[in-house]
């Protein structure tokens, strides 16, 4: 017995790790072998690299098809991601063996899932649908119908998914079943915010989804290999592989990029106009001043090198140097809470769809974060805070029937000739 006892101590090479029950902290002895985790000393990370290489090639070209696709099919795009990501998720406190007990339980999760999805697009995208099917007569009637009735029917639906979950209450598994009605709750929260103002950014002009996207991406590739030639310093116990140096060099060339990606970006009409309807057709509108060249002539100092002293900026380039800082200091935390929150259920990754990166969820933890935050700064910075002409016609489209918008129009006629016969 005292042998055993002695087994467990710290010093002798049989020794076993202490740590409280229940506790999910790395212990010291862990801790202090985190430099053995970072990417400059691991031996397999030339085969990671390459695994992780390819996939990302896949993704890219991929991902610049769909935008080339245009507005419709990104936003598909996002509808599939989103799938994916509650899919994972879902399966995080998934447990096989009470599941068996509960048929159809998993079913009422996705029931949640798409009363969810038609309640946020619906909302989001009602006036769209109204302007593309203006002309139609019969499906006008058939999308007020829908317009007019859509938060009365998801809360239906809502209704009959909580009766669902009512009605299938097991005895002994009350605990089970009701923690996963909130986690699927909390995962909608969480899956939904973040689509809805992507989304939203896709319709303001897919520059607005795009640029944020691309530089959250640009971000990670930064890190990455600043990280894997240079990286010496840890940067957070949450995630034993980040380094300063990744962080801080990841952090310039995404600066960088954001103002010359803006400038790149900004001058196709297809990425900067705003799409008013749900047609796949080009875009032909007027830019904006934030999308006008301004020139600048360079001081004289400047090298020799430069073809012109004069170079064109586009005003949204130095609005693009905010979104680059967000998405270069604030944006990795996401990433950073993703970590915490796979540590807390010991797990790698949330899942393994994409060869070298892990899950869906794994790279959309630091895109959640700057969507929020592009849709909120484009709409407290960039869109004008006074009524427009385009914002009056869709209240009257969405909200006024046919025969009232007749009403308006005629009405509208009569003040205008009777102001013109006064002036006269």
């Amino acid at each position: 017995m005292h042998n055993d006892s002695n087994s467990g101590a710290p010093g002798t090479p049989s020794g076993r790790i202490r740590r409280r029950r229940g506790s999910n902290e790395v212990p010291p002895e862990v801790v202090k072998a985190n430099g053995n985790h970072l990417l400059v000393n691991d031996r397999s990370k030339y085969k990671s690299m390459l695994i992780r290489a390819y996939s990302s090639v896949w993704m890219i070209g991929g991902f610049a098809l769909i935008i080339y696709m245009g507005h419709l099919y990104i936003w598909a795009m996002v509808v599939v991601i989103q799938i994916f990501m509650a899919k994972e998720l879902f399966n995080l406190l998934r447990r096989a063996h009470e599941d068996r007990h509960l048929p159809g339980f998993r079913l009422l999760n996705w029931h949640f899932f798409f009363t969810a999805m038609l309640f946020v697009y619906g909302r989001m995208l009602s006036q769209r649908l109204v302007n593309t099917v203006t002309l139609d007569k019969f499906l006008y009637k058939l999308v007020g119908r829908f317009v007019k009735y859509h938060m009365v029917t998801c809360y239906f639906f809502y209704i009959a998914g909580f009766m669902w979950f009512i009605l299938t209450l097991k005895k002994k598994m009350y605990k089970y079943q009701f923690s996963q009605y909130a986690w699927t709750h909390m995962i909608l929260i969480v899956v939904f915010t973040q689509s809805a103002f992507t989304v939203a950014n896709i319709f303001e002009g897919i520059f607005w989804f795009l640029l944020p996207a691309s530089l959250i991406v640009i971000n990670d590739i930064a890190a990455y290999f600043f990280g894997f030639f240079f990286g010496r310093t840890p940067l957070i116990k949450l995630s034993p592989k980040k380094t300063w140096e990744g962080f801080i060099g990841a952090s310039i060339t995404t600066i960088i990029s954001a103002f010359l990606l803006a400038n790149l970006f900004g001058r196709f009409q297809w990425l900067t106009c705003p799409r008013k309807d749900l047609s796949t057709g080009w875009l032909d509108c007027d830019p904006g001043p934030l999308f006008k060249p301004e020139y600048f002539t360079l001081p004289e100092w400047f090298p020799a090198w430069f073809l012109s002293r004069e170079i064109a900026v586009l005003p949204v380039q130095w609005h693009a140097l905010l979104l680059g800082l967000f998405a270069s200091i604030i944006a990795p935390f996401g990433g950073f809470f993703a970590s915490g929150f796979k540590r807390a259920f010991k797990i790698k990754d949330f899942g393994d769809s994409i060869p070298g990166h892990g899950g869906m969820t794994d790279r959309m933890d630091c895109q959640m974060v700057m969507a929020v935050f592009a849709y909120i700064y484009h709409q407290s910075f960039i869109v004008p805070q006074n009524l427009s002409i385009e914002m009056i016609l869709d209240q009257i489209i969405l909200n006024l029937t046919f025969e009232e918008q007749l009403a308006v129009y005629k009405k509208l006629g009569q003040i205008i000739q009777e102001r013109t016969f006064g002036e006269s």
